[in-house]
């Protein structure tokens, strides 16, 4: 297994995109989180913001740019042929799989974490400048604080999740356009089918099932008994979705040609 971690790590550091994509993960996250930060104001009467979710919003832009890693670390191999070579020297195909995840895992909780951390720091600066203070009912964002600690901690699992539910996925489709389609699909469309379903049960049994929608539940710190499902259930549906992605484009990949 070793083998197969140090040829993974060295192809997928040396990958021309591996290096934008990182910067983008952290420049799209915190980016994104600073303008929804400096975009949302709580008047005096106080407000009903939850400011970890405002803090953190900018994940959901950044998990394109780790889809994409997630898809780039097996299908590059597949445009050049070089798969081929992989196999043939490496011909345990599910521990070259595992690599591959192990590595991506490292790499994305790595740029995760920066990103997020910057996150909550643009919000620390820039939210209580728009009426976000303790006199109105919001504390600054702080990680000593257990519901803001879980939020943070779980949006770089949920980036962790979003690479490996990519990965899955590519590993079964091959290609990249068609995985990132896929990927992006379920993570951005989804949302979209639920507010066209009129009917209310079936909403919200496709809410509790949308990878994005149930996932970003982890970084609610308010309200909960509202939510169709609690923070932490609802990041293992994203972490059911990553499994079965992963299980299936291993089965794939053990009984196809390369």
């Amino acid at each position: 297994m070793r083998r197969e971690t140090h040829a993974e790590w060295t192809k997928l550091w040396t990958m021309a995109g591996t290096g934008p994509l990182l910067l983008g993960i952290v420049a799209l996250t915190v980016a994104m989180s600073a303008a929804a930060a400096a975009m949302v104001s709580c008047p005096a009467a106080g407000c009903g913001y939850d400011t970890a979710k405002i803090s953190l919003f900018g994940v959901q832009a950044g998990q394109g740019a780790v889809a994409v890693l997630g898809v780039l670390a097996i299908t590059g191999e597949y445009g050049t042929g070089m798969i081929r070579t992989t196999l043939s020297a490496m011909p345990r195909r599910a521990a070259v799989l595992t690599a591959k995840a192990a590595v991506l895992t490292a790499l994305t909780l790595a740029a995760g974490t920066l990103a997020v951390l910057a996150s909550v720091l643009a919000g620390r600066l820039i939210l209580p400048g728009n009426g976000f203070t303790s006199a109105h009912g919001h504390p600054l964002p702080s990680l000593a604080d257990g519901p803001m600690l879980r939020a943070a901690a779980g949006s770089v699992l949920y980036l962790v999740l979003v690479a490996l539910l990519s990965l899955g996925v590519a590993t079964a489709v091959r290609d990249s356009a068609a995985a990132v389609g896929v990927v992006l699909g379920l993570l951005y469309l989804f949302p979209i089918v639920i507010l066209v379903v009129s009917d209310q049960d079936w909403q919200r049994l496709l809410w509790q099932i949308s990878p994005m929608n149930a996932g970003l539940t982890i970084q609610a710190t308010t309200r909960l008994s509202g939510l169709p499902l609690s923070p932490w259930a609802g990041l293992g549906v994203l972490a059911a979705w990553a499994a079965a992605a992963l299980l299936g484009g291993g089965l794939l990949l053990r009984r196809r040609d390369a």
